[in-house]
């Protein structure tokens, strides 16, 4: 793992703090798991509310929980009073998301200082197998409130 230069020293407190505004997030029953400078990791209990038409994981329910990593991803460093939106977002489907569980591992590949390119891994856990389904990239930019 990649040693960052933090520039928000309560950047764990001011995502919890976001967290509780991620009204999206909240309604599809995404969690956060992990939050360390650069590196999110979240979790979603599948359920047939999340699945496409034939029983597989929803595409948009797997590119927002990419956007939800990578985008927190990058919050953590970014300085404090600023925050971040998504400009570009690619996901590649590698394998169906069909399983119980939906694991989301966002990262920063290299920050800047208005432009974080980032990546994440996605998986899912069908009976005790951690099976790769995507792969996305995003491209986020920091705003100043």
């Amino acid at each position: 793992m990649k040693n960052f230069n933090v520039l928000n020293p309560d950047y764990e407190s001011d995502i919890r703090e976001k967290l509780q505004r991620q009204f999206f997030m909240k309604l599809m029953g995404f969690n956060i798991d992990s939050i360390q400078p650069g590196r999110v990791t979240g979790s979603l209990q599948i359920e047939e509310k999340h699945m496409q038409q034939n029983y597989m994981l929803h595409g948009g329910a797997i590119a927002t929980a990419a956007d939800i990593v990578m985008g927190f991803a990058a919050y953590s460093l970014a300085p404090k009073g600023s925050g971040v939106v998504t400009i570009d977002l690619q996901v590649s489907y590698l394998n169906p998301g069909k399983g119980e569980m939906l694991i989301a591992e966002g990262w920063v590949v290299k920050p800047g200082s208005s432009i974080f390119f980032c990546s994440a891994d996605l998986y899912v856990i069908r009976d005790g197998e951690k099976i790769h389904t995507n792969r996305a990239n995003a491209t986020m930019h920091r705003i100043v409130f």
